[in-house]
């Protein structure tokens, strides 16, 4: 009996230290050991829930007339007194030359809640003279930022500093939606404020190709590797910030060392097939002024 009561104590301590090694073996490598199927991301085939059935539709005026190659403005907004933002918002919206607004969101007040009341007023019927799309300059370079911004409605995204490829490749990485980019889907108002361009288009299958991504060069390492970051798929334009390359320079427009900088961001816009964007002043310089070829997108 003892040795009986013995040999079952024995077993059943067995039986619990199997169990315990099996429990460390990770979840997923027991399934590929029943199944023979392990989960490997870089093998993975993309389903086909999400494809464009528009046959690649462009509802975004800005990114086809970017595509024809016309001129775009984005009219600034920065208003930072509720009571009257909406408005200001809808007539800067309704400008002659506003194909977009940058809603600025790095040398302002504004919060994203601001941005998402004034881009719902903005789409509303409130504000039926509206003709630019929302857009917006984020303060900096995160997920956080760019997903305020593009589940606000933003469709045009313009990112601040960007001064190196990896920069670059984050920004497209949190911008697009899989299997091009990691933006995550969740809640959003991008149905209301974007209705009167999307005509009935699906936001999600037709969202990447109607993206328009801007990064700006504002500083000497971001001009050292402008020509790698205008390469990065994804994105469409090139800013050549006019007023940070003179604070991040030491020099003014017309300087010799100052022009070296802008003539290098435009050199890597243009090589690398992509938009070149600056300041309005820069669409029809005056007579007497550097000249500035090539610029077809702008900041007013």
């Amino acid at each position: 009996m003892k040795r009986s009561m013995v040999t079952t104590s024995l077993s059943l301590k067995a039986g619990l230290l199997a169990l315990a090694a099996l429990s460390l073996i990770p979840v997923a490598a027991q399934a590929q050991k029943g199944s023979g199927n392990a989960i490997n991301p870089n093998s993975w085939v993309y389903g086909p829930r999400n494809d464009d059935t528009s046959g690649g539709r462009i509802w975004n005026p800005v990114k086809q007339k970017m595509i024809d190659g016309q001129h775009v403005v984005g009219r600034t907004v920065q208003g930072t007194f509720p009571a009257t933002s909406d408005t200001t918002y809808c007539n800067q919206a309704s400008q002659s030359n506003a194909d977009f607004t940058w809603t600025e969101m790095q040398h302002s007040g504004l919060t994203w809640g601001d941005a998402w009341r004034m881009w719902a007023y903005g789409s509303s019927a409130s504000c039926p003279t509206r003709r630019a799309i929302p857009g917006t300059r984020i303060a900096y370079t995160d997920e956080r930022e760019i997903q305020h911004a593009l589940d606000g409605g933003a469709m045009v995204l313009v990112v601040p500093t960007v001064d190196t490829v990896e920069e670059a490749m984050e920004v497209v990485q949190w911008a697009y939606y899989p299997p091009f980019g990691r933006r995550s889907q969740g809640g959003s108002q991008t149905a209301a404020v974007l209705g009167p361009w999307l005509n009935g288009a699906n936001y999600r299958q037709t969202f990447n190709n109607n993206l328009v991504l801007i990064v700006m060069i504002e500083t000497i390492e971001g001009v050292k590797n402008a020509a790698a970051i205008a390469k990065v798929p994804g994105i469409h334009g090139v800013f050549a910030a006019s007023g940070d390359l003179g604070n991040f320079s030491g020099w003014a427009q017309g300087d010799p060392e100052y022009e070296r900088l802008i003539n290098a961001v435009h050199d890597a816009a243009m090589m690398a097939g992509k938009r070149l964007c600056g300041p309005v002043a820069w669409q029809n310089p005056p007579a007497g002024a550097v000249p500035r070829p090539d610029f077809t997108c702008f900041q007013n």
